[in-house]
């Protein structure tokens, strides 16, 4: 399965199941991912690929800047009604 940086991803294992996760780089056959509350920028998560389930979502370089517009962006995601 083919990944991209910035893209919106699902836990679908592990003790983040179900939180949305985003795409900031890979790490041999793992995708490092973040949330920008538990795992920061500064230390993303290294994932199995069939842990992890796509949305259509892809947040741009912008919005990937720093931790807090991480958030800011993926709780927009899970709350798109405010």
């Amino acid at each position: 399965m083919e990944y991209v940086k910035g893209q919106v991803l699902v836990s679908v294992a592990g003790h983040d199941k179900g939180e949305l996760l985003t795409v900031t780089g890979f790490d041999g056959k793992r995708v490092l991912v973040c949330d920008g509350k538990g795992r920061g920028l500064e230390k993303p998560k290294a994932k199995n690929p069939k842990h992890l389930r796509k949305t259509q979502y892809v947040l741009c370089e912008h919005s990937m800047a720093t931790n807090r517009s991480i958030r800011k962006q993926l709780n927009k995601i899970a709350n798109p009604g405010g």
